[in-house]
């Protein structure tokens, strides 16, 4: 083997060994550490203020369960996830397929411009959306000639901010099913219309099977940022009126950087994550058993 052959292997090799030192360095300082920082926390009554971290075991986890605010940010967090994944697929999927059958020619303008609302800060896009809903002179309003005041109302107020979130998301359902859509084979499609088959029946039995791992992505990843929602309900509503919008991301700050109760805060966060967890693996146990049986 030349000397210059060598070189560059042990080039190769160096830039390999940096690049596995960095992503382990960040993974330990970006997400071991939080982690493993959270649990530590859950089990101290940890004010950081007045340099307060006194060992308390599972007095915080026994606080949160008898809270009820944290059972109804619960609630509130799993009506805001489970719509907003439902209608996210659902409008995703939909405008997916009508790009791809309708508009071959200007699919690519339609999809940007759909996109574009996934791309914009949620920021700049919440405070859009609270001028949208303001009862006076509000777009909402005006164009359906409604009389709701959306964000000062606890009966519309966390509908209203999962409204806007489905309109700002289901952008990027769409461009996974679109991708999706091009790439299922089109010879099975032929036999179907060989067959006689309809568009329903294909989209049931042919489309919306081979599209279920893309689906399961669309779900899981959705669900996994939408469990954690923080900056619209912080922008639009600060959990009101009343608790009405408190989510379970929004307690967790409300305690931490409210009322410094980082503990808690922290045992709250145990929590979350624990929930998390058992929901993804629900959803992949559903998918794998689905697919045994099929």
């Amino acid at each position: 083997m030349s000397a210059s052959i060598q070189d560059k292997i042990k080039k190769w090799l160096s830039l390999r060994n940096t690049a596995v030192l960095f992503l382990v360095v960040y993974f330990a300082i970006f997400m071991i550490y939080p982690i493993f920082k959270a649990f530590t926390g859950s089990l101290h009554n940890w004010n950081p203020l007045i340099d307060q971290y006194d060992f308390v075991g599972l007095d915080n986890f026994k606080s949160v369960i008898q809270n009820k605010l944290f059972w109804d940010s619960i609630s509130n967090t799993l009506f805001f996830a489970f719509f907003s994944v439902l209608f996210r697929v659902i409008f995703g999927l939909g405008l997916a397929m009508l790009l791809y059958s309708k508009l071959t020619k200007f699919k690519s303008f339609f999809n940007g411009m759909f996109y574009m609302p996934t791309i914009t800060p949620l920021v700049a896009v919440s405070f859009v959306w609270l001028w949208m809903f303001n009862p006076q002179f509000g777009l909402i309003n005006n164009v359906f000639n409604l009389d709701i005041n959306w964000l000062n109302d606890s009966k519309y107020a966390l509908p209203a901010i999962t409204i806007m979130t489905i309109w700002k998301d289901f952008g990027y359902a769409t461009v996974i099913f679109l991708a999706g859509l091009m790439g299922l084979p089109k010879d099975v499609f032929e036999a179907a219309d060989v067959d006689g088959a309809g568009k329903f029946r294909k989209f049931f039995n042919i489309t919306l099977p081979l599209l279920k791992p893309i689906t399961l992505f669309v779900v899981i990843t959705s669900l996994i940022s939408y469990l954690q929602a923080y900056v619209q309900i912080l922008i639009m509503t600060e959990g009101g009126p009343g608790t009405s919008t408190y989510v379970i991301s929004y307690l967790i700050f409300d305690e931490a950087f409210v009322k410094y109760n980082f503990g808690t805060a922290s045992a709250m966060s145990i929590i979350l994550f624990v929930i998390i967890a058992i929901l993804t693996a629900i959803m992949f146990k559903l998918t794998s058993e689905r697919k045994t049986t099929s």
